[in-house]
């Protein structure tokens, strides 16, 4: 097959709704004619603004493959767009594929490159909240304990998971299916996943507030860096841009983040977006 002459670059948590990040969007060039932008979600929460992002960075890149954030599944009081849970999530998918953009309802694209092909799976999981402080914690136990510490994430008020009677009901619906896709793919064919949410737990070890790992992935995908094989997983969410290594695995968290958080002195950012493919010399056998 014909190699890939571009880039595979990475960001997440554009957050659009702020002047500043919209500037970022608005400048946002490939490096390459080629090139695909991998979006990890939380491109903005008002449907109109979410749209031209989007379309914004449609009309820039080769290819764009988006995943969504927890904001932009949520349904704002002052958004005119009025749906929830799934057929928020269905609405935002067809608005990606009216645009060319993959989503994780579409078959996973191979990027065929110089260091050979990898199948590029955006995936939508959530979180069940089993990231908790304590192992003896129940869910409500730890729910309550961060109410307590006065850490609770807006997706309590504004993530409504219709059908689902829960977000954990929802997660675990989303893995399961997930998991089936990912078991049907070819096993010699190395993986690029992008998800919002990493698929460990490590990474919230660096949180200032641990009670916020409640809603920031599940443990039920703890073992997929080593049971699929991942070349690379792209997340975002925690606003700690970093690259890491978990179980072999290359992590890299992509994410701009807010205002107030990027334009601080010593905020640990690259300038985005990140590139995950070609992989650079210096990362070569991590």
């Amino acid at each position: 097959m014909p190699q890939n002459q571009g880039n595979l670059l990475a960001i997440s948590d554009l957050h659009v709704a702020h002047e500043e990040n919209r500037a970022i969007v608005a400048g946002l060039r490939p490096e390459t004619e080629n090139d695909w932008l991998l979006v990890a979600g939380d491109v903005g929460e008002m449907s109109e603004e979410i749209a031209w992002a989007l379309r914004t960075l449609a009309s820039h890149f080769a290819k764009v493959l988006w995943t969504p954030g927890n904001h932009e599944l949520w349904t704002p009081p002052k958004d005119p767009l009025r749906l929830r849970g799934v057929e928020r999530y269905d609405h935002l998918v067809e608005l990606c594929r009216s645009l060319g953009i993959v989503t994780p309802e579409d078959p996973y694209p191979v990027w065929q490159g110089p260091d050979g092909p990898v199948t590029v799976a955006p995936l939508f999981l959530l979180y069940d909240y089993t990231f908790r402080t304590h192992a003896g914690l129940s869910r409500e136990e730890a729910l309550a304990a961060a109410h307590e510490a006065g850490v609770v994430c807006t997706d309590e008020y504004l993530l409504h998971p219709d059908p689902y009677d829960s977000r954990h009901a929802w997660c675990e619906a989303r893995v399961r299916e997930t998991e089936k896709r990912l078991d049907a793919l070819d096993p010699a064919t190395p993986l690029v996943l992008i998800n919002h949410y990493p698929l460990v737990r490590t990474p919230m070890d660096v949180l200032h507030h641990p009670e916020f790992a409640l809603w920031c992935g599940t443990e039920r995908t703890a073992d997929w860096p080593r049971r699929f094989p991942v070349a690379a997983m792209v997340y975002g969410h925690l606003h700690i841009p970093r690259s890491t290594v978990y179980d072999g695995v290359p992590f890299e968290e992509v994410s701009v983040g807010y205002p107030r958080e990027w334009q601080r002195p010593g905020h640990p950012r690259t300038v985005p977006p990140r590139r995950i493919r070609p992989v650079l010399p210096a990362v070569r056998g991590v």
